[in-house]
């Protein structure tokens, strides 16, 4: 799978573009505040429809234009896509795949997949749970339709139940079991599917992590869930429910269920979020990325592609050579400031581009 080329109107501060890119690895370098990231950004935004960096899709449209535009053309093993959108300040969004019109956001999951590395993930293993949760959703929405339609239900259920719990008056219980009903429903389904990913994470994050830190370091991902029965999600969560009902009706939330869960990274059997370094933190977010990216190639067939923003400069040495001699099979996408270090440890041939006020030259 890769991008073959990329229009943007009015995207960020690009008021018009039009590239043609390389199978392989494609380098974007300049000064700060020219247009690298926001490349990258439509890019991904191809892929799920949102915006890494903001919730606000008017933020995407050039200040001096009345809609934003994204056109991709994507070649794939069986059949290519075109992908266009359409960004309007009223915060709407057209989605046309092969010219026809998506009224769903889940119909464009799975069409283009990437997986997207920058400095901001390193607080996927530092701060709150909420990051972890929003990768694992982001991960297995990209390949399963199903986990999106459940995550979604779920949300407008719990919302509902929130209300509810918070205007709470006459004590109906009966209710709140038909809420509970369907929240373990949807949300059996969304622990069952993150604990199974998990594990395929765990087992290629042991491999990439060995090879990256030359077999000093185990790692180790595990779900952290208030379930009792991961393999009975459903029931262990309406019994979970049920029993802390009275607090949730107390404290006018619901206080458990999958938008409570975590994921733990253990290196050497040492939490890194509390206990690891600044480096084995970095080193472990790496491992994330790659390990997703063999999980996606395994379920559907074919790499997706890589987006690398600024994260070289970020990286020692080792590491910066495990990512470069890595993706010789992968369309990359790297933003930087300078090419030497590319230029020295990639043993693939890449295209440089210069990236300045929104407009790209290439090299």
């Amino acid at each position: 799978m890769y991008i073959k080329y990329l229009k943007l109107i009015n995207f960020r501060n690009y008021r018009e573009l039009n590239i043609k890119f390389d199978k392989g690895i494609n380098v974007f370098t300049g000064g700060n505040a020219q247009g690298k990231t926001n490349l990258l950004e439509s890019i991904y935004y191809c892929s799920i429809g949102r915006s890494p960096r903001t919730n606000k899709d008017k933020e995407l449209i050039n200040w001096q234009g009345k809609e934003a535009y994204i056109k991709a053309y994507i070649e794939k093993k069986q059949l290519d896509k075109s992908i266009e959108i359409k960004i309007f300040k009223e915060g709407k969004k057209g989605i046309n795949i092969n010219s026809i019109k998506v009224n769903k956001l889940s119909q464009l999951m799975g069409v283009f997949n990437v997986v997207m590395f920058s400095p901001e993930d390193l607080k996927i293993v530092k701060e709150s749970p909420i990051y972890r949760r929003k990768f694992l959703d982001i991960e297995l929405c990209k390949f399963s339709k199903k986990y999106y339609y459940n995550l979604v239900q779920y949300n407008k259920v719990l919302n509902e139940r929130n209300a509810l719990l918070k205007k709470w008056i006459n004590h109906n219980y009966d209710i709140i079991k038909i809420y509970d009903k369907q929240l373990s429903k949807y949300g059996g389904f969304i622990v069952e599917m993150r604990n199974k990913y998990i594990k395929r994470l765990s087992e290629k994050g042991k491999i990439i992590h060995n090879d990256i830190t030359s077999g000093t370091e185990n790692i180790e991902f595990r779900y952290v869930t208030q379930l009792e029965d991961v393999n009975k999600p459903e029931n262990s969560l309406f019994e979970l429910l049920n029993v802390n009902r009275k607090r949730d009706m107390e404290r006018g939330t619901t206080l458990c269920g999958p938008h409570r869960d975590d994921l733990i990274t253990n290196i050497n059997g040492i939490n890194v979020r509390n206990f690891g370094s600044q480096g084995q933190q970095k080193t472990s977010v790496l491992t994330m990325k790659f390990a997703s990216l063999e999980i996606i190639k395994e379920i559907i067939g074919e790499y997706p592609v890589l987006l690398l923003d600024d994260v070289l400069s970020e990286l020692d040495s080792n590491r910066q050579n495990y990512i470069l001699n890595s993706i010789n099979k992968i369309q990359t996408f790297i933003t930087c400031t300078g090419i030497d270090d590319i230029k020295k440890n990639s043993q693939s041939k890449a295209d440089l581009f210069v990236v300045k006020n929104g407009k790209i030259t290439m090299i």
